[in-house]
């Protein structure tokens, strides 16, 4: 036998053996990686993002499979592996460990649970094929090796789905404060106008102007309510559903406009268009992301410096933006601030008395379901949020986020 032969003898029977699976995988990580990566991106939520960003935990996970396979594994410990119970080993660790940061990445990254699974189904098929390529196998591991695989990837899946959902979870409680959030502006404007109503008593004038503002709020009401059945009655990780039809962005933006001064008679608000209004959205919802962007200039402004709205661009795409003054936001958390869980865990960005700290977040879900970004840059003069929409679909959702502002988005600059 010749030397380089030595490493593939057993030793116990000297006869030379084949390449075990683990082994396979510890010398084969970069295709492996490189299959990966294709397939994610194949199924990536938006905008191609950083190669980083497909791979993720992906080689942290193969790494600890490789580990986990190594080990000797007692009949008993097989049997709890098989029916999901953690048999306590530093390598099985290792394998929990790898899967629950990726399930969490995952899911920042706005995969739904399909998805998720569907990497992992990926997964076992890509590394058993180039396996299956491989020349010298030893028949009498090959049943051993197969199984040892498709626990550890089992076990990842399991661990990852478990993380995945507990995410989910935590984000659906949060979602159940949208009813105390988006429902404030609106049912303000509702109680204070109908005691306006109560004083005029007939519906001429000045109250029927009211009541025009009344109806306007209660529509805005119902469908924000639908829009709460939705985000905690889908199924987990399901994408925002909008209803595009044509209409009149100017509009809609004076409507909430004139709600907002409503409610806030002691702000100003102003409001500019350069720019055809008209294109193909689902109003409710941009109702709720003006409405949201307006509420955190209210919010986080100066009190003694206007707040703008205004819609400018050209071409396919429109840009509606909110400026304030005040104080600006650190850039370190510029990241943030889209993220209600990290954002309402940063004692920079905690949400103030009153609010749940979600308006940023459903302002950015609603640009992504239009297949738009959204942008934010913060200073000591300003600080501006910019939506890019696309005047029509194209199919193609966008939710690349880096850095805290979201890549694609057109340049934020002055009106």
């Amino acid at each position: 036998m010749h030397n380089g032969e030595s490493a593939r003898t057993s030793s116990f029977t000297g006869i030379s053996r084949g390449m075990r699976l683990y082994e396979f995988i510890a010398e084969n990580v970069e295709p492996i990686l490189q299959e990966w990566e294709e397939f994610a991106r194949m199924i990536w939520p938006g905008d191609e993002p950083s190669t980083r960003l497909l791979r993720d935990h992906a080689e942290e996970m193969l790494l600890a499979m490789v580990k986990d396979m190594q080990r000797p594994q007692s009949p008993r410990e097989q049997r709890k592996k098989a029916i999901g119970q953690d048999t306590n080993t530093w390598e099985s660790t290792l394998v929990d460990r790898s899967s629950a940061r990726h399930a969490v990445s995952r899911v920042e990254s706005g995969f739904d649970l399909q998805s998720l699974v569907a990497e992992y189904r990926s997964l076992r098929a890509s590394v058993l094929h180039l396996w299956s390529l491989e020349p010298d196998q030893e028949p009498a591991h090959r049943v051993e090796d197969m199984t040892r695989f498709n626990e550890a990837v089992d076990q990842l899946l399991a661990e990852s789905i478990e993380n995945y959902t507990e995410r989910i979870d935590h984000s659906r409680e949060i979602f159940l404060g949208i009813l105390g959030h988006d429902l404030r502006t609106p049912l303000h404007a509702v109680s204070m106008v109908a005691g306006l109503l109560e004083e005029h008593g007939d519906l001429s004038g000045l109250a029927l102007k009211m009541a025009a503002q009344i109806a306007v709020s209660v529509r805005a009401m119902e469908k924000m309510i639908a829009d709460l059945l939705d985000f905690t009655g889908t199924r987990l990780g399901a994408r925002m559903i909008v209803s595009r039809e044509t209409m009149d962005l100017e509009k809609l933006c004076r409507e909430v406009v004139e709600e907002m001064r409503a409610v806030h008679p002691a702000r100003t608000i102003s409001f500019e268009c350069d720019v055809e209004p008209t294109g193909e959205w689902d109003s409710a919802r941009l109702r709720q992301l003006i409405s949201n962007l307006l509420g955190n200039a209210v919010q986080h402004g100066s009190e003694t410096t206007p707040i703008s709205l205004f819609l400018s661009g050209d071409g396919d795409d429109i840009l509606l933006g909110v400026r304030n003054q005040g104080t600006p936001i650190p850039r370190d958390s510029l990241a943030l601030i889209f993220d209600p869980l990290r954002r309402n865990a940063s004692e920079e960005l905690a949400r103030p008395p009153g609010s749940i700290g979600l308006g940023l977040y459903i302002a950015r879900e609603v640009a992504t379901a239009h297949g738009g970004t959204i942008n934010v840059r913060s200073d000591d003069n300003e600080t501006v949020f910019v939506v890019r929409l696309p005047r029509r679909s194209d199919g193609n959702p966008v939710t690349a986020i880096e850095g805290g502002e979201v890549l694609g988005a057109a340049p934020v600059g002055r009106a």
